[in-house]
């Protein structure tokens, strides 16, 4: 079986479910919380890790953090409701030990508060206006940054309640003025950066993902993951594989009258049936010359199972154009890697086995599937109709080769 691959390339793209855990909680749902563990460890010495508060407070960040992360995009009313996971459990929890004192204490108040407007602007931001989207997004950045200024603000509140009786009190000290208008400032500024952040990850993935598409063309999805994960897996190696080969027969004479439009709208009719059949199967790579496809397998059984539908999938459409495939399998040692020079590689695979598969093709009429000796030695209960030797440039003698029903 193809190995299964350790991040896989959505992964890379889109990052993991844990990478945006962490960022969430981070980013998130664990700032105020942070806030508050240092008001109430500030005010109450150590004796606060003995109580209950701490205990349900971290808890209640890390499950808004995970169901907010649980799908990678939410629609703006659940960005919304899941910003208030963490405030309504701390909430509860508190309230069952404490009762309605819980909401005498200001950091409780402005927890519900912060995540109000925080979860409010992260729905907004869902706007199809990217200008609108960008001053949301800064205004977020503003209201975190507050964060700090409002505990602050608290705690000095508790620290000197004669100097904090009132707001025209507390701004009278023009170390509160300061370090509101530093807040403000920074938080404008991180928005910004935020919004350049944004925007530049927006055209970075948008690239990401063409790129994607073009490479695994290219190479398919297995052997990219395989290729980003563990480079040194792609370089040449000698492998037992089971090569495939069909081709159209009567393709050139077919081709010859008509237009090239119309030559490639059959070709890509041709191309999609097969990849619908090879899509099933564990093969390694796939890769269109023409009329003719060439898929390598790890499983002898798996090739002929898949000759079988495609042979089925594409006799309709070929059919109506007076035309058919042949098909040929070969079971045996080659070499498959990265091949080319320091700037342009490609994925292949190259020896006798390959030649051997496409000369049994070769041999193949309408509608044939002609398989060698060692592949049918793979097979426990092998459907064989006929047999026959076919000369195969290269090799001195003939080689068996039998009919598949």
């Amino acid at each position: 079986m193809i190995e299964k691959q350790n991040i896989s390339v959505d992964q890379r793209l889109s990052g993991s479910h844990l990478g945006r855990f962490w960022q969430e909680l981070l980013r998130n749902s664990g700032q105020f919380p942070i806030g508050i563990i240092f008001i109430e460890a500030l005010r109450e010495g150590w004796q606060y890790i003995g109580k209950p508060d701490l205990y349900l407070l971290i808890p209640a960040a890390l499950v808004q953090a995970y169901w907010l992360t649980l799908e990678e995009e939410r629609p703006p009313w659940q960005r919304f409701v899941g910003n208030l996971i963490a405030p309504a459990l701390y909430t509860l929890g508190e309230m069952a030990i404490e009762g309605l004192v819980f909401f005498q204490s200001p950091h409780h108040t402005a927890y519900w508060g912060f995540a109000f407007f925080i979860g409010a602007f992260q729905a907004l931001q869902n706007s199809k206006n990217s200008w609108l989207n960008s001053l949301i997004l800064v205004l977020e950045n503003v209201v975190r940054a507050l964060i700090l200024f409002t505990i602050y603000a608290i705690f000095e509140t508790y620290s000197n309640p004669a100097q904090t009786a009132s707001v025209a009190d507390f701004f009278s000290d023009p170390s509160h003025i300061l370090i509101g208008l530093v807040a403000l400032t920074l938080g404008v500024s991180a928005g910004l950066a935020d919004v350049s952040a944004r925007n530049f990850m927006v055209i970075l993935r948008s690239t990401a993902s063409q790129l994607k598409v073009y490479s695994e063309w290219l190479l398919g999805r297995d052997l990219l993951g395989r290729a980003l994960n563990n480079p040194e897996s792609m370089r040449l190696t000698r492998k037992e594989r089971t090569i495939l080969f069909m081709d159209i027969r009567g393709f050139t004479r077919w081709s010859e009258p008509r237009s090239p439009e119309e030559v490639a709208a059959l070709l890509n009719s041709y191309y999609c049936r097969i990849e619908e059949v090879l899509d099933r199967y564990q093969v390694i790579k796939y890769k269109f010359t023409a009329d003719e496809v060439m898929a390598v397998f790890i499983l002898t059984e798996d090739a002929l199972l898949a000759a079988r539908d495609l042979r089925q999938e594409v006799e309709n459409d070929l059919q109506k154009n007076d035309l058919g495939a042949g098909i040929g399998i070969h079971t045996g040692t080659l070499v498959e890697g990265f091949l080319g020079g320091k700037n342009v590689q490609f994925y292949d695979v190259i020896g006798d086995t390959v030649n051997t598969a496409q000369r049994i093709e070769s041999a193949a009429g309408m509608g044939e599937i002609w398989v060698s000796a060692e592949t049918v030695s793979k097979f426990i209960t092998p459907q064989i109709k006929a047999q026959k030797e076919i000369s195969v440039k290269g090799k001195e003698l003939p080689i068996q080769v039998y009919l598949i029903l």
